[in-house]
């Protein structure tokens, strides 16, 4: 199922990744401007495989005016436990409500999966605009060093 909005860049189609779509969501994960400095040893050797699309909902937004479909975001909702594991945008098309549009085609899937909350430990430059959406801070996850050397956001997602 393929979902239409427009946004203040243009139409925005929201379906389901494909194999085809791993070397980009590869590509923007490693790029993300919010993973420089100390968090980028957090990405750098991440990878978005075929596997994880097969196993996950996963869904992209794609600009609908480009020929050639360019991703400008996608999210990963895994289902159990319930949890969005991965929300990216694009560098330089953030705030322009691509990310807001993912939350609740998220939550709309989940609602669908009959899930009543969604969890999400947040990258901490990314709390606000969680909590922007909707996302109810719960508590906070420590530190696991060497993968992750700082302490975390935990939000949930209420799902009506």
């Amino acid at each position: 199922m393929q979902v239409r909005s427009t946004s203040m860049r243009g139409e925005i189609v929201i379906r389901r990744a494909v194999a085809r779509d791993v070397k980009r969501l590869t590509r923007l994960v490693r790029g993300s401007r919010a993973y420089e400095g100390q968090y980028a040893g957090m990405v750098e050797d991440y990878r978005v495989g075929p596997d994880y699309i097969e196993t996950h909902r996963v869904f992209v937004a794609v600009d609908a005016d480009d020929a050639g479909g360019r991703v400008l975001g996608f999210y990963s909702l895994v289902l159990a436990p319930p949890e969005l594991d991965l929300l990216f945008v694009e560098n330089g098309m953030q705030g322009r409500g691509i990310g807001r549009l993912l939350v609740e085609h998220m939550k709309s899937e989940a609602r669908v999966a009959g899930l009543d909350r969604v969890r999400v430990v947040s990258h901490p430059p990314a709390e606000g605009f969680y909590r922007s959406v909707g996302a109810l801070p719960t508590g906070t996850v420590s530190a696991n060093p060497p993968a992750v050397a700082w302490d975390r956001p935990e939000l949930e997602f209420p799902v009506q």
